[in-house]
């Protein structure tokens, strides 16, 4: 499967995570859509979304007709002249009709790429917040049809007695009808680059002591995204620390109790926490070192996808839920659990932990915005920016790494489908096809095993064959994790066989530091092994590096082209130097979403950086 287009972003930078999910918290839902007007404002923007992102998959050509300045100012001149809506009702329902016509006339090709536009336009004139709306055209309208939208409001920004530049704090003095946007202008349309444009400006925090740059060709991995030293570090200096997005603990792990569920630390059985039996349907019961930890899952994963409690924060106000739909939930979480069990997998657990963690953040916004001055504690958190009052939604974060084309087992989305059906109607709308197979794309490329000291020695040999051994980033071998774990940044590290970093889990916990080699400068890229990559004592060279290669082939789809491996490829036979891989072994095989390239540039995949079909 090809990278994804940018009409299906699976969780992008502008459309609200939880488009479906609104839809979902059914009696909350109807409550508020009566009795508040703020929520039906959103509840616009939410239909917005639903609506206008159906004209992406719709697109029959990439070339637009030629549409002349004075083609576009007469359509913005007619659009102006038009008699607008008055009241509240009447706006909205023009706004949704206006998004109607746009969808159906963008959906019939490029000839009607201009009226389509002109649609769109009546309906950012009448929406209150016509940035917002803007940053949501960008992410679900087809790019011929947001262009010209885009062209024909810069037209109207200028003009001083426009609507759109009275939203957006201009008037006669600072916006002259020919001049530049004003300072207030500015300002907004720099919201809008800064959520799309200037990830990168404010992704890593500068607190984590790295940057990300485009370097042209890493290791045999082709051009992309790394992370370089923002200074310079001593070997054995820590140059920063992580918290996951998500973890799993390896299942064996679990049923003993011997580790936390959440952070992953040793425990002593006497020291631990466990949820009580009868807030949970299934036998899928995780042991907590802490009463933090216990909570933490429960509110990021836990209680959505295992137990029978609602899914919704207490703030929320939901009706009990039926007998029979309460059966049906457990029935759904007890075969989900099943398949995990049975599969002995992390990457279905970690999705599942994935989604279910967004549908949390995105519930704790509905009640800050309900409730203000109650902020979710940021401490013990995944990477984000420096400003807090400001973050990235997890799917900003998301999106832009890379991943891997797999397969998952077709009953897996099904079962996982069921469970958030049964814990909130339309909420299975998050989990489509395409989007669960990117997403189980990113956690195969992008997992770390989390290893304690040199890691350890009895995790059960896979059942398996070699090459479906599933793989995590850790310079001790898969074979001796403890768990499995996902950061927003740490994902950017690229592999070496001679790495200039390790990951290190010292804190007892799945927290990452990732410490200094060598001596490190300024600008330094910073690499890390994925796999052992240390000479065993019944090695040679060549099977050394035999070993290192087919691992990583195996595991990422790459083969490493770092100095140690072409160093040591020169002193051997062609066949010896290949590795035993195979010619399409031998290409990067990760991917980036097609979204990502129009805002990440060097962001390419392998296949056409190198002119493949």
């Amino acid at each position: 499967m090809e990278g994804r287009s940018a009409s299906a972003p699976y969780f992008t930078v502008a459309a609200v995570t939880l488009a479906a999910g609104l839809a979902a918290y059914a009696l909350y839902f109807d409550y508020k859509r009566r009795n508040d007007t703020e929520f039906r404002r959103k509840l616009r923007k939410k239909r917005v979304q639903k609506t206008v992102e159906q004209t992406m998959e719709t697109e029959a050509a990439s070339t637009t007709p030629d549409i002349s300045p004075e083609m576009l100012r007469d359509a913005l001149l007619q659009a102006k002249n038009e008699e607008g809506p008055k009241s509240p009702v009447e706006k909205e329902n023009y706004f949704m009709t206006q998004v109607g016509i746009g969808e159906q006339l963008a959906a019939q090709g490029p000839n009607f790429y201009l009226p389509a536009a002109m649609a769109f336009f009546r309906a950012l004139r009448v929406y209150p917040s016509p940035v917002e709306l803007i940053v949501i055209y960008q992410k679900t309208i087809i790019e011929p049809v947001f262009k010209l939208i885009m062209e024909m409001t810069n037209m109207d920004v200028s003009a001083p007695t426009s609507p759109l530049s009275r939203s957006m704090g201009l008037d006669e003095e600072t916006s002259p009808t020919r001049g530049p946007p004003s300072e207030a202008s500015s300002q907004e349309w720099d919201k809008v680059k800064v959520r799309i444009e200037a990830y990168y400006d404010h992704f890593p925090p500068k607190r984590t002591n790295v940057s990300i740059s485009t370097r042209e060709n890493t290791s045999g991995q082709g051009s992309r995204q790394v992370l370089v030293v923002d200074k310079d570090f001593t070997a054995g200096s820590v140059i920063y620390k992580e918290f996951p997005v998500v973890a799993a603990l390896d299942l064996d792990l679990q049923e003993k109790g011997t580790h936390c569920g959440h952070c992953l630390r040793p425990i002593q059985p006497e020291m631990s926490l466990q949820l009580p039996k009868d807030s949970s349907s299934s036998s899928f019961h995780l042991t907590y070192c802490s009463r933090a930890c216990m909570i933490a899952s429960k509110n990021q994963s836990h209680t959505l996808l295992f137990t029978l409690d609602s899914p919704l924060p207490s703030e929320i106000p939901s009706a009990p839920t039926p007998p029979e739909m309460m059966e049906a939930r457990k029935t759904a979480q007890a075969k989900f659990v099943e398949y995990l069990k049975k599969e002995n997998r992390a990457a279905p657990l970690l999705v599942a932990s994935f989604i279910a963690r967004q549908v949390a953040l995105e519930t704790q916004k509905m009640v800050e915005a309900t409730n203000p001055g109650k902020k979710a504690s940021a401490d013990f958190d995944f990477t984000d920016t420096d400003n807090q009052d400001d973050r990235y939604a997890l799917a900003d974060h998301m999106e832009r790494l890379r991943y891997l084309e797999v397969v998952p087992n077709p009953e897996e989305l099904g079962l996982l489908c069921e469970v958030l059906k049964t814990a909130l109607p339309g909420l299975e709308e998050f989990a489509t096809e395409e989007r669960h197979m990117t997403l189980s794309g990113k956690m195969a490329y992008n997992a770390f095993g989390v290893c304690f000291g040199g890691g350890r020695d009895d995790r059960p040999e896979p059942k398996c064959r070699p090459e479906e051994v599933e793989k995590s980033r850790t310079p001790y071998g898969t074979h001796r994790q403890i768990g499995t774990a996902i950061y927003t940044l740490s994902s950017y590290l690229t592999h070496s066989c001679q790495p200039s970093a390790r990951p290190s889990f010292s804190s007892g916990t799945a927290e990452i530091s990732i410490i200094a080699n060598r001596d490190l400068k300024k600008g330094d890229e910073l690499t890390i092994a994925f796999v052992d990559v240390t000479q065993h004592p019944d090695e040679s060279v060549v099977d050394c590096r035999r070993r290192r290669r087919v691992e990583l082939a195996r595991g990422w789809r790459f083969a490493c082209g770092c100095e140690r491996c072409v160093e040591e490829g020169k002193a051997m036979t062609v066949e010896e130097e290949k590795g035993g891989l195979s010619e399409e072994q031998q290409k990067d095989g990760s991917k980036v979403e097609n979204v990502v390239k129009t805002y990440a540039p060097g962001q390419g995949d392998a296949a056409e950086d190198e002119g493949v079909e």
